[in-house]
Parts: C-alpha cells; structure tokens; sequence
C-alpha cells in the first residue's frame, strides 16, 4: 500500500520548500537506516574492502540510481518499480539487509520517500567524517545576537511593522491594494484571534463605530475573551505533538487525563504567561525555584514531553525503543523551540547546520533513563488515603483467592465432607463481602497530569545511531552554537536546559515563536520554514523586520498579546485580499505581504463556525475530552480526542496534523470526500436543521426568513440576485425521497458555501 497522500502532498506543497522538507526527510529517516544496514556491503568503503556486493553502492545518489547488476535501485516517483524497495520487502528472490527484514514503520518511510521523488543531497563519492566549524556556524544569521534594527523611514506609515514591510515595496518595485472593507475586516481579525466568526450584531455595532480606536478596542475585547485562549493553545498543541495515546498502544497506557494539559495551554495563552515562563514551565516545572504552588499549574505543562512517544518492547526492542523515544524528545524541543533540525545528528554529523553528533547526544542524555509519570494533583494526604485504602482492597482480594483455594482443595481431596466444604464457601462469601465493603470505604483516585519526570545522567554516543555500539562518553549540556549560562557536565539538568533555551541571550527563541506567530496570522512566515531556521530552512524575507519583533517581543516581557496586538493593528494586516496583476508579476506568492492572503479555515475553525452560526456551540470550556464521531456534541474542537493510534476521520479529512511530531504549518487538501462531508453528514445535517429553525423565528415571510439566515450566517443581507433565487428555490415542491424540508435543504447550502469556509 502507497504513503498517505498527506505525507506525500505535505513532501511536495509548493511554497514550503519542498525541497528542504524532502532533504529533511531523506536525513532523518533514510540516510541513518541505509548507513546501518547497508553500507558494510554497498559504499565505497565495502569496495575498498573488496566486500562489496552485486555491484550497488548506495552511499551517494548516483549509485543509487544507476544501481547494480541488477539495474537501478530506486525509481523516483515509483515505489513498486524500485528494486529497492522490492528487496526490503523480500518480494522475489532479493531479500535485503541480510540480518533480516526491516520493520514496517522504517519501510513506509522508504515508500514515502521514494513516491516523493526519492530527494538525495549526497554528492560526495563516499561517507566521510567532516569536522564542523562551530564559529564558523555562529556566523549564519539565525545564529547570531538578536539586536534592535533601525526603524526605516516610510511616509505615510506609522508603525514599525508597516515601515519594515513597505521598505521592502520599494525595494521589489510592489505597490499594496488597498485596505479591507471594515466587515471583512471584522471577519477576519475574529477568526484570527477567537477562531469563531463575529455575530450580525457585532458586524452592526462595529460598521456604527466610526471612532479613530473602533478597531483596537475589538482586538481589547477578542484578546480578553477566554476563546483567544482556545484558539492559540490549538497552534502550540500542534507544535506540541499533542495526543492522547500512541500509535503503537500494545502494552502502553493510554493518556486518559491527558486533556489536563490542553487546558493548563489554554490557560497559559490566556493568562499571557510570558513565553520564556512557558518554556521553563514545560520542560523543568518541577524543577524551578519559584514555581507555583498550586499542583495543577505546576505540574500539567510538563505534559508537554509527558504526553510523548512511547514505543513496543517486545523481546530485544527495549534499547531501539529507548532511542526512539529519546529522539522524539530532542526533536521536539529543538524543532518547536528552537527551529533546527537536531535529530539529523543522530547517526552522524549534521550535514548543513554546525551540529556534531555529540550535542545530539549532550542532549540525550538529559532524558536518557527519565520516566513518564503520572503526578497527582491532590494534598499528599488524600493521595495516601487512597493508596491506603486500595492496598486493603487488594489485601483483602488476596484473602478471598486463598479461601477460594482451600474450598477446591477440600473439594478435590475431602469431597464427600459437604459440612466443611459449606464451612469453605462461607467464608469465601464473607470475605468478598468484606471486600465490597472495603472498595466502598475507597475515596476517589486522584486526578493526575501525565508528566516527564527525573534527569539523565549523561550518556555514550550511539554510533551511526546503533545504541549496541558505543562510542565516545558525551557531557550532558547545550548546543555548542548557543550560549548557555551552565556548565556540560553531571549538574546540566532539564532545569539548566530551559533556562538556556529560555534566554534572551539565546539568538533563535524570541525569534522562532515571533515567526510563528506571524505565520498563523498570515499564512505564511517571514521565514517560509518555521520550524527550520537552520541552511536548509527558507532565509527570512525580512530579517531587519524579524529581529526589531524579536528584541521588543523580549523588552516586552516575552508576552503574546503585546506581539498580537502589534501585527493586527498595523496596517499590513488590515490590506484587501484583492490580487493585482502587476504585483503578481513580481511576486505571485505575496512573500512580501503587499496584499492579505485569501485561506480556507482550518478543521476546528470551520466546525466551531458551523456550530456558532447554527446557534448549537456549547460554550462549556476545560474538561475531558469528547469524540467527534458523536455528531451530537457541540463543544468547541479544540475539546476534541486527538488520537494517534487512530485520528479520527473528520480531523484527518480536514488536513489535521499528523500528531506523532511536531507539526509546524498544516497542509490544504482539496479533495471529493470533503464535500460529500458537507452534503451527508449527520453532523451537518444537524447544523442545517438548527440554523434553519433559527431563521425561521426570525421573520414571517420567506424574504425576512431569508435575510434572517444570510445575517446568522454571513452577517450580511443577502444581495437582490440571491434574495430572488432563495424564494424561487423555497417555491418547489419537495422531492418525494427529500429527507429534509426545502428550509432545512437551504440552510446546508448557506453552511457548506465558501464564503462561510473561507476567510479573506
């Protein structure tokens, strides 16, 4: 079976540098598995050693595809045609490596690779050691200090993100269109910042105020709505790899409080926390001097590395799922907090950025040996009178199985004494009586937040990422091309590793969160690859602009809300999503932002829409988690099970993230099962009933009925042309095989249009 077309679009998705991705890909999960498996008997090395067999080297991209004596190894584009592929599956008589076949999961990944177009950057005519020049590295511009630019003179613009932006018209010849009209305005900055469209009143009262501060004192209102916090906690769950359960669950608990995290997120962005606390909070709660007392708000951020992979061991995975797991942790704390792609120095040096493979291991050996664990969040001594208590049900229960015991030996060896064998199953009834009794004397089990717990002590270097053969002992510590205040060494703990990353010295932190940001306002980064900031990652479009944000979002105390109030009130933000020909010429994919991007909401977005209009939206916020196979639940998305053993379909359709990594963009799909989805679910069906009931109270005659649905909906009068067709198409007579009234039938249509999918 072929790669999910997700992974393979996302390899391929024009505009986000396919390219790296693919290169990123071939680093991390094709490059290792060939040096471990293939090299001793196909690279140069194994024909300098006279070892080398059936004439393929597959340790540079040429003889990849030139191949052996057998033909080409790997045909671009083609997974079933390549002998490659065909070897590691033992189809025919080519079974490859000889130790035996690799694991499914690694052969998926060749499969995707390949059907990606099998991207190689190996050009040199062998694998050879190249040392890394570390100051060489802290040359390259995400490496270095960030420091405050001048503010570039713009007439007619005031803020500094404005002045950045329209330097950069002058220099690229670009003149921006003009600004949204104040509905699309409206619209817009809602979805932004709440993820839920405005009503038709608050489109009314804003169209009515015509003070210079209309505008601004919305954004007040939407940053202190406790929805802000709903929609921005989603993007960082994103980065977060947020789930519930693991993809492999055989013998692995699923993470059924896992939701506590969710909400200590959405908490967080509520609160403002400021972003450098949230680091610290997320990798070392339990480990900060000042941290909170109350448990739940010092312990459920660790949640963040507490919620990670956790892998199969059946016999002899044990130490490959120790490393797997310990790479989950250093990518996902390098890529979402600091943009660089530590894990391609697994099994070797890092081929582009300056990381030896000893500060992937410096870092692995924070986590190595450390615990997923469950943290109540209850007084000590109510979790004592709990573990008490179970300790005598579980006393008790070993009581009843050894009464249970002597009655089948007194009815195997005394069968005919019926009184003592009445006297046995007396007491075994008495004694499981007792322990009902004991279970009811049981308090509640405590709540817990699934966390990361306890400091490595260090460790070896796997070689090429085999953790049987080891290597050289590495001191735990930091990136050599980042400064850190600690010392390598025993005493460099997860403490020592936040309060690095945490940094205002550290040049990549405010950086990479203020490009996110502007990322998810825009669609697009300053830098293209939010989560690579590394050689292989997009260069900024504008860096005088990224640093100016990162040095004031840091003098500013490190706090979301400031950033988001900067990029929403500039004038950049406010421009028409119009295209303009000229413009198109230059610059067609709008990197330099001279008009707003037209984007299709995303999955929670577009549902949360749906209920809102519908009038359905439960507003209850926190608490477990609710499945959306349940079409009648009616909370917010963002409440939603996130699975990783099995995504639901709904989120899956819509292009949610794959939840095994950190997913820095979501990837847009368009695709027939999306609209039979708005045409025949149950869910959308029963938004259609509730909006259309709406209407319907809403005026007397069908044109009051109609314009009262375009307002619940669009929050706008429908136009002559669509109020005509509307009362035409109520006129008919229903079909005889119409599950819905025309009503109903009309109300899908209004909810399954673009103009409620897309924001401009």
């Amino acid at each position: 079976m072929l790669p999910s077309a997700a992974v393979v679009a996302l390899l391929l998705t024009p505009g986000a540098d396919p390219d790296a991705k693919q290169i990123e890909f071939f680093e991390n999960k094709i490059r290792p598995v060939l040096a471990e498996s293939c090299y001793s008997c196909h690279s140069a090395d194994a024909k300098g050693k006279k070892k080398l067999k059936g004439g393929l080297m597959l340790d540079t991209k040429d003889g990849l595809l030139k191949g052996g004596d057998t033909g080409p190894a790997v045909v671009p584009g083609k997974p079933a045609d390549s002998l490659l592929m065909k070897s590691l599956r033992c189809d025919g008589d080519l079974k490859m490596p000889p130790a035996g076949k690799l694991a499914d999961p690694i052969l998926k990944d060749f499969e995707t690779w390949i059907a990606a177009g099998a991207a190689d950057p190996r050009v040199e005519t062998a694998v050879k050691t190249v040392g890394i020049d570390i100051e060489k590295g802290k040359q390259f511009w995400s490496f270095q200090p960030v420091k405050e630019p001048a503010v570039p003179e713009a007439s007619g613009y005031t803020t500094p993100i404005d002045k950045f932006v329209a330097a950069k018209w002058k220099e690229q010849k670009l003149t921006p269109v003009g600004p949204a009209d104040k509905r699309t305005l409206l619209r817009r900055v809602y979805l932004d910042l709440i993820g839920l469209p405005p009503t038709a009143e608050d489109f009314d009262a804003f169209e009515k105020d015509a003070s210079p501060d209309a505008f601004a004192k919305v954004v007040e209102k939407l940053l202190a709505s406790p929805q802000y916090g709903e929609k921005w906690a989603r993007h960082w769950l994103d980065v977060a790899r947020y789930a519930e359960d693991q993809a492999h669950t055989f013998g692995v608990k699923p993470k059924n409080q896992a939701w506590r995290y969710r909400d200590w997120v959405i908490k967080a962005f509520n609160d403002d926390m400021p972003f450098d606390r949230f680091v610290k909070m997320q990798l070392a709660a339990d480990l900060l001097p000042d941290a909170p007392a109350e448990a739940f708000d010092k312990y459920a951020g660790l949640g963040f590395l507490g919620l990670g992979a956790e892998y199969y061991r059946d016999a002899g995975c044990a130490p490959k799922a120790d490393a797997d797991e310990l790479d989950d942790k250093v990518d996902t704390v390098t890529r979402g907090f600091l943009a660089i792609t530590v894990a391609c120095a697994r099994c070797h040096d890092h081929k582009y950025d300056p990381i030896p493979t000893k500060d992937y291991y410096a870092l692995a050996g924070i986590y190595i040996g450390t615990k997923l664990t469950d943290t109540p969040l209850a007084p000590a001594d109510q979790v004592k009178a709990h573990a008490d208590a179970q300790a005598k049900v579980k006393e008790a229960e070993g009581k009843v199985n050894k009464a249970k015991d002597e009655q089948k030996k007194l009815e195997k060896d005394k069968k005919d004494d019926k009184d003592a064998i009445k006297a046995a199953m007396d007491k075994v009834k008495e004694l499981a009586a007792d322990v009902e009794k004991l279970k009811k004397a049981v308090p509640p089990a405590p709540p817990v937040v699934h966390v990361l717990s306890g400091n490595g002590p260090g460790m070896k270097v796997n070689v090429r990422g085999n953790p049987a053969v080891l290597g050289e002992e590495v001191p735990k510590g930091f990136l050599q091309v980042l400064p850190a205040e600690a010392k390598p060494g025993k005493g460099f703990d997860r403490l020592a590793l936040a309060n690095a990353i945490a940094s205002k010295d550290n040049p990549l932190t405010a950086r990479v969160i203020v490009n996110r940001v502007w990322a998810w306002h825009f669609g697009r980064g300053i830098v293209g690859s939010p989560s690579n900031f590394g050689i292989l990652g997009d260069a900024p479009t504008n860096q005088p602009l990224l640093d100016w944000l990162a040095f004031h979002f840091m003098k500013n105390g490190w706090s979301l809300k400031w950033l988001h109030r900067q990029i929403v009130l500039s004038a950049v933000y406010q421009l028409d999503s119009r295209p303009d020909e000229a413009n198109d010429k230059i610059d067609g994919a709008n990197v330099y932002q001279w008009r707003a991007n037209r984007r299709r909401l995303d999955v929670e977005q577009w549902r949360d829409s749906l209920l809102s209009v519908s009038g359905t939206l439960d507003a209850k916020t926190g608490g477990p988690t609710f499945s959306l196979k349940d079409a009648n639940v009616t909370r917010r998305t963002v409440y939603a099970k996130v699975s990783r053993h099995e995504p639901d379909g709904l989120l899956r359709l819509f292009d949610f993230p794959d939840a095994n990594a950190t997913a820095d963009k979501r990837v847009t799909t368009t695709v027939p099962q999306q609209q039979l989805f708005a045409l025949n679910s149950p869910f959308m069906v029963g938004q259609a009933k509730a909006l259309a009931a709406r209407a319907e109270k809403l005026g007397k005659t069908d044109a009051e009925k109609i314009t009262a649905a375009y307002r619940l909906a669009f929050g706008r009068s429908p136009e002559t042309q669509e109020l005509d067709l509307a009362e035409r198409y109520l006129k008919l007579p229903a079909g005889k095989d119409d599950k819905l009234t025309r009503w109903q039938q009309f109300a899908q249509v209004l909810l399954a249009s673009n103009e409620l999918m897309f924001v401009d």
